[in-house]
C-alpha cells in the first residue's frame, strides 16, 4: 500500500484523492451505484459480531461490509502516525480519535482509502478483517456527553408557527439567532423499539390536565453533527475556526410527543415531550467525505445578514451542504401483508437549513460554553418548502386536521403503535460518487403499563 501520508492541515471543503469518483475498491459490493458506502465514503461506526459478546470496536463501512479496525491494525504495516491514531479506534474509542483533530483524521482516511483501493498490496491482509454488515450489531458510535437540538429548518418553523400564530409564524429572533435547546443524551440510541411516552395532557378549555399515554406521537427528520475537538470553557470558537471542530454527520430522529409538548413547553421549552428518545444512524460520515457536496450559504433577498460573529467569507462560499433526506413509514398492517414501506417525504438540507453547522458551533460557544468530543448537535426538522417535503407528521397532517391516506386504506394523523419509521440521507451530484449517511429505524411500542 502507499505509505505516504501527511498531517498537513487542509480546509474541509477541499477534495482530494479520497473523493475521486473514479476511485474503486477491491471490496466488490462497494461498487454498487446506489449503495451508501463506496470507497469515497468510509464512515465510522461502533460494532461487534451479533451475539458474540465481543468488545465493541470501531469499524469502517465499505460496501455491504465493515472493516474491523481491531483486526486491521495488526494486519497491515500502517505508517507509524496512522497506526497510533488507529489504536483508540481498535479499542472502540471514537471520542479519543476525534480529539486528535483534523490533520490526523485526514491522514487516517487517506491510509484507509489507499488500503481499500483496487491494486492495494494490503488486500490479502485486510480481506479477513471484513465483517458483513448483516452480521454486525451496532451501537452508538461514541460517548455523547451533551446533546443540543437546534431549530434551523425555516420551512418547518414557519409551518408550525402558522398552526399557532397564523399572522406571525416566525418569532422576531428567528432570523438573527440560531434557536436551540439542551436535550437528553442518556436517551440517545440507534433505533429499535421506541416506547410510547406518558405525560400530562391538557385538552382545550378549563378542564384540568390528565396523565396518560401520548396520543400525538411524532417524528422529526434531522441531521446530527458530532463535535470532534474541544474548546476551553470561557473561550468561544470563532466562525473561522468552527469547521475544524466538526467531525461528521449522522441521520437523527427527534421523537416528539406533541400533546405533552403543547402543555409543558411554555415558558422554558421542551422537556418530557422530547427526552424519552432520540435516535441516530449508527454511521458517522466525516466532513472530508462530504467535501464534494459543500455549497454556498445564501440568505433570501431582504433577510438580515448574520451578525459578524456568525459570518465569514468561507462560510458564505461553502458553509451549506447538499444532503437529500427521506422518511419512510411501514405500519403493522403493511408488515403483516408483506407490503412495502411508503415514503412520506423527501427534502434537502440545502433548501431547508437557515443556518450552517459552523454558525451553530460559533453561536453555541459564543458565551464561553465548552463543547467536548462526541457532543451531538441536532439540526432541527429539515422540511422543504414544497408538497411532500414536510419532515414531521405535525406538518403533513396540518396539526392533525388532515389525515394522511396510506396504501391499503389506512390513515394517520400521528404515529400508531406498531408503526416503523425509517429515515435515510444521501448526497449525490454530477461528477461525484454518491455517498449515504445510512439509515435509522424505530418501531413504536405501546406505552408502559401503570
Amino acid at each position: 500500500m502507499n505509505t505516504s501520508t501527511s498531517f498537513a492541515t487542509t480546509i474541509t471543503t477541499s477534495t482530494d484523492g479520497t473523493n475521486d469518483p473514479a476511485l474503486r475498491s477491491w471490496v466488490a459490493s462497494a461498487a454498487r451505484e446506489a449503495g451508501d458506502f463506496p470507497i469515497q465514503n468510509l464512515p465510522y461506526g461502533r460494532f461487534r459480531r451479533r451475539g458474540s459478546g465481543e468488545p465493541w470496536r470501531i469499524g469502517v463501512a465499505i460496501g455491504d461490509d465493515v472493516l474491523d479496525l481491531r483486526a486491521a491494525l495488526p494486519a497491515v504495516s500502517w505508517p507509524a502516525p496512522v497506526a497510533a491514531a488507529m489504536a483508540p479506534l481498535a479499542d472502540g474509542d471514537l471520542n479519543a480519535f476525534m480529539a486528535l483533530g483534523r490533520p490526523v483524521w485526514r491522514a487516517t482516511r487517506a491510509a484507509l482509502s489507499a488500503a481499500l483501493a483496487v491494486g492495494s498490496t494490503a488486500q490479502a491482509s485486510l480481506a479477513p478483517c471484513l465483517v458483513s454488515q448483516a452480521e454486525a450489531e451496532m451501537t452508538l458510535p461514541c460517548r455523547v456527553g451533551d446533546y443540543t437540538d437546534f431549530y434551523i429548518g425555516i420551512h418547518h418553523a414557519t409551518a408550525v408557527g402558522k398552526l399557532f400564530r397564523p399572522d406571525n409564524p416566525l418569532l422576531p429572533n428567528y432570523k438573527w439567532v440560531p434557536i436551540g435547546y439542551h436535550g437528553r443524551a442518556s436517551s440517545l440510541g440507534v433505533g429499535g423499539d421506541i416506547r410510547r411516552p406518558a405525560g400530562q395532557l391538557k385538552a382545550a378549555g378549563d378542564e384540568p390536565p390528565v396523565f396518560g399515554p401520548c396520543k400525538r406521537l411524532d417524528y422529526e427528520l434531522e441531521l446530527g453533527a458530532l463535535i470532534g475537538t474541544a474548546n476551553e470553557q470561557g473561550r468561544p470558537v470563532t466562525i473561522q475556526a468552527a469547521e475544524d471542530a466538526l467531525f461528521g454527520l449522522t441521520v437523527l430522529n427527534d421523537w416528539s410527543a406533541r400533546d405533552i409538548q403543547t402543555w409543558e413547553y411554555q415558558p422554558l421549552g421542551p422537556f418530557l415531550s422530547k427526552s424519552f428518545a432520540t435516535s441516530i444512524s449508527p454511521w458517522v460520515v466525516t466532513m472530508e467525505a462530504l467535501a464534494p457536496f459543500r455549497r454556498p450559504f445564501v440568505r433570501p433577498d431582504g433577510d438580515p445578514a448574520p451578525l459578524p460573529y456568525l459570518d465569514s467569507p468561507f462560510n458564505r462560499a461553502a458553509g451549506a451542504l447538499d444532503v437529500t433526506l427521506e422518511v419512510w413509514l411501514e405500519t403493522a398492517a403493511m408488515r403483516a401483508a408483506g407490503a412495502p414501506a411508503v415514503r412520506l417525504s423527501q427534502s434537502n438540507a440545502l433548501d431547508a437549513a437557515y443556518w450552517t453547522w459552523a454558525q451553530l458551533v460559533a453561536h453555541h460557544t459564543s458565551n464561553g460554553c465548552n463543547l467536548q468530543p462526541g457532543d451531538l448537535l441536532g439540526s432541527g426538522t429539515l422540511s422543504g418548502p414544497g408538497a411532500g417535503q414536510a419532515a414531521s407528521m405535525l406538518e403533513l397532517s396540518v396539526g392533525g386536521k388532515q389525515p394522511l391516506l396510506l396504501p391499503g386504506g389506512e390513515q394517520r394523523t400521528f404515529l400508531a403503535d406498531g408503526d416503523r419509521v425509517t429515515m435515510r440521507a444521501y448526497c449525490q451530484a454530477v461528477g461525484t460518487a454518491r455517498i449515504g449517511l445510512g439509515e435509522v429505524s424505530g418501531t413504536v411500542q405501546a406505552a408502559a403499563a401503570g
